[in-house]
């Protein structure tokens, strides 16, 4: 590991350094992973591994199945059942939505033999077990990998050489080889690098982040800034690029380069002042919403909420309304208007 000042904290963090992908494939060489759940974060793993020569065999249902066979896995050789994957496998990924993964349990429970690793994604099933009834025999390893972005970018990372920070943690060694397993895989699906945390840590921020900044309040402050604009006669396009255009394809690459200062710092004075006079409002603003969305984490009810919606046999098709409304907003339509006008897609017309 390597020791790594995270402003004034230190922090240790595996790298590809410390833990290269020969080392990875080592550890693994006598191990069947087994991908349950071919969806965005567990093709976008699978890719990976395969590309990177570790054993992987996927376990999919209906869903998914050409998708997979699309991708090269091939049935009865490395696409299963989930319950057959899960048999053949001695790292089991256990990639199903959440509540996909409560339903599935007692038939992947059954699975396992001593000495298995039991992975995750997300600290979601093992933290609130009370819920979803996810409790690992005590004969296995019990670890995660959590990447920092969705499958989609795990891959495309993966494929531009970039690779994707990962969280990683151990519930529960069995074989007391959890860690190594544990950073082989991490290193394997093709992590730019490893930092340490807990299921209960992992869980907690990332349930945070997602409701939080990554979608629900990026989504929200947008909307609500279109929406001031348009009350105020400005056009869709106007409000639009002032909303979210110039944030997405010049400001937050610069805060991507060389963070939030270097940012102010490479804007106009008038940007700059108005910034900072207005950045401890929005914060003092929004600091109550965010300390209401953690309890709401951490005492579990967004889990409860998760578990009842992922359950109701027409949550499909309530999600797909759900996600048309936003596609289908002014706002977003001016979007898809801008998004064509970009000289990259009027070249490619």
């Amino acid at each position: 590991m390597a020791k790594i000042n995270f402003g004034g904290v230190w922090e240790d963090v595996t790298t590809l350094e410390e833990f290269p992908l020969a080392k990875a494939k080592e550890v693994l060489k006598n191990e069947t992973i087994a991908v349950i759940g071919y969806g965005i974060q567990g093709r976008g793993q699978s890719l990976n591994m395969r590309d990177n020569g570790i054993r992987v065999i996927v376990g999919e249902g209906d869903y998914s199945w050409n998708k997979a066979i699309e991708d090269g896995f091939v049935p009865g050789e490395t696409l299963f059942s989930p319950i057959e994957a899960a048999k053949r496998a001695t790292i089991i990924q256990y990639l199903l939505s959440d509540a996909q993964q409560k339903e599935m349990w007692p038939e992947i429970k059954a699975c396992l033999k001593e000495g298995n690793a039991l992975y995750f994604s997300h600290g979601f099933s093992i933290v609130y077990k009370e819920q979803t009834g996810v409790i690992p025999p005590p004969d296995i390893d019990v670890i995660l990998v959590a990447p920092k972005g969705s499958g989609r970018t795990v891959r495309t990372n993966f494929l531009d050489g970039s690779g994707i920070n990962s969280s990683y943690g151990v519930f529960q060694d069995f074989t007391g080889r959890a860690t190594e397993r544990t950073l082989a895989v991490g290193i394997a699906i093709g992590s730019g690098y490893l930092f340490p945390t807990t299921f209960e840590k992992e869980v907690y921020s990332d349930l945070t982040g997602e409701r939080g900044v990554l979608m629900g309040c990026l989504a929200g402050v947008m909307e609500a800034q279109y929406n001031i604009l348009r009350e105020n006669g400005h056009s869709p396009s106007e409000a639009f690029n002032e909303t979210v255009e110039e944030l997405t394809q010049s400001l937050i690459r610069l805060v991507a380069e060389n963070g939030m200062d270097w940012m102010y710092a490479n804007c106009s004075t008038t940007a700059q002042r108005g910034a900072l006079d207005w950045k401890n409002r929005f914060r003092d603003a929004v600091a109550p919403v965010f300390a209401q969305l953690y309890k709401s984490v951490l005492t579990g009810e967004e889990t409860r909420i998760v578990l009842e919606a992922g359950n109701s046999s027409d949550y499909r098709e309530r999600l797909q309304k759900e996600l048309e409304a936003i596609r289908d907003s002014e706002m977003w339509q001016a979007g898809a208007a801008v998004r064509a006008l970009r000289p990259e897609r009027r070249k490619k017309d």
